[in-house]
């Protein structure tokens, strides 16, 4: 196939040939001059569109969002949504003089747009919006003053009707939609590199400008978007949007409640997957130091058969892993305990940040001692790594200052971290050792709550 159609603002475009390295926003602004580019990395929020898909609108990126991805899908802009009148976001935004120098207004526009049509009742719908130069109160308060959303409005009528990803075969670009499918054409193109949301893997176009000559998209493979659950452990497809991730484990795994907060912005989190964050292998990157506190483990995929990693095995060094090259994870295991849980994340601001240090924990007590124990840091290293040593002297210790304590000792002498820009490896060093301790007082101090 040399063509595909995406509908931009209602109305069916027809995209050509050669445009598989295209990214969405490039394409937009051919069509409209209101979507903005800032950064070109998916950071400051300016390029920020709505799709409609499974029945929501999704804020995202368009300037990492690869134009075949959208495939069959409808994008809505500021212009767009203001066809037929103001919409209700902008109206409100209007209102409370929210427009700030007017740059990255339409990206504000369209995060309250979707916020408006699946309310959260949060305030991070604009995380991923940074701009705040001519002050960010006005904003708020036009999310505040909205009301729900009529159901007779025409944007909420035309969710009924949402499109679904379907197979895709384009020039450079294919959207497979079975699990075979995709390791089939993996199998008949070995040097197709796969891709989930491209959050990252598309940042190589952006920021480099190379060229990702073929990709395999696995959006709209069921076998790999599927969340499953059982007495043992939590299965969780490697496609699965993080933000759909968010919904179904605030309840369920604490870790997983603190950790998508902070994992970059909302934007972000309707594309990217655990997937294909950890099929990147990036040192910096923070869900693999939650999964390893969790002593979560891979189930990796091929025509062969399936086999299952643990993770700690898995990161062999610098964005190299124990995949194979005919191999695709199909899924994350995560085991079912009762665990202290808790997380940390050192960046050098709060929201949509690269941590300079993340550290993850899970304890396990009985009778006041240390039965089970996993220490986890991102940051510090070419990999994503635990510290053994530390867990085996906390191992069978009671969990008191003096036995963390030592602990902070031996963790003293068991990391060479790395110096970036992002921060010396002293400060990562005596990060290391401070967040343990931090965990042990708030640890502390929940259980003498709940026990009070």
């Amino acid at each position: 196939m040399e063509h595909f159609f995406v509908t931009l603002n209602g109305q069916p475009r027809r995209v050509g040939a050669g445009q598989h390295n295209t990214t969405l926003l490039h394409w937009i602004r051919g069509f409209s001059s209101g979507t903005k580019e800032g950064c070109a990395e998916g950071d400051c929020g300016a390029c920020t569109v709505a799709v409609l898909e499974d029945g929501h609108y999704k804020a995202i990126n368009s300037c990492i969002a690869l134009l075949p991805s959208l495939a069959g899908l409808e994008v809505w802009t500021a212009e767009g949504i203001a066809a037929q009148g103001l919409h209700p976001a902008q109206t409100a935004l209007a209102a409370a003089g929210g427009s700030q120098c007017g740059y990255c207004t339409p990206g504000f526009v369209m995060s309250l747009f979707c916020e408006y049509h699946q309310p959260t009742g949060d305030e991070t719908c604009f995380s991923g919006n940074l701009c705040r130069c001519t002050g960010y109160r006005p904003i708020r308060d036009a999310l505040q003053s909205l009301e729900p959303a009529d159901p007779t409005n025409t944007f909420e009528l035309r969710k009924q009707s949402a499109p679904q990803k379907t197979m895709l075969e384009y020039s450079g670009f294919s959207r497979p939609t079975s699990l075979v499918a995709a390791l089939q054409e993996k199998a008949a193109r070995p040097k197709a590199q796969f891709i989930a949301g491209g959050t990252d893997l598309t940042l190589q176009i952006t920021t480099v400008f190379k060229s990702l000559p073929d990709l395999i998209s696995l959006e709209a493979v069921p076998e790999l978007r599927e969340i499953a659950e059982t007495d043992e452990f939590f299965e969780i497809g490697a496609a699965v949007p993080l933000s759909n991730l968010e919904q179904e484990f605030r309840h369920k795994i604490p870790l997983f409640k603190e950790l998508f907060p902070w994992f970059a912005s909302r934007q972000i989190r309707h594309k990217a997957t655990l997937g294909g964050n950890l099929g990147t292998a990036s040192p910096i990157g923070d869900a693999p130091v939650v999964l390893l506190a969790l002593d979560a483990s891979l189930c990796l995929s091929s025509l062969d058969g399936e086999r299952e990693i643990a993770l700690k095995d898995y990161f062999l060094g610098y964005r190299k892993t124990a995949l194979e090259s005919n191999e695709l994870i199909r899924c994350i295991r995560i085991p079912k305990a009762q665990r202290i849980q808790k997380m940390y994340k050192v960046a050098k601001r709060g929201y949509d940040d690269i941590s300079s240090v993340m550290g993850a924990f899970a304890f396990q007590l009985e009778r006041g001692k240390i039965t089970s124990v996993r220490l986890a840091y991102g940051g510090v290293a070419a990999i994503p790594v635990r510290a053994y040593q530390t867990e085996n002297a906390l191992l069978g210790q009671p969990f008191t200052r003096a036995s963390i304590n030592a602990a902070q000792e031996i963790l003293a002498q068991e990391f060479q971290p790395i110096s970036d820009f992002r921060a010396s490896a002293q400060y990562r060093q005596k990060i290391i050792i401070n967040l343990l301790e931090k965990f042990f007082i708030e640890s502390v101090s929940s259980r003498a709550e709940v026990h009070a």
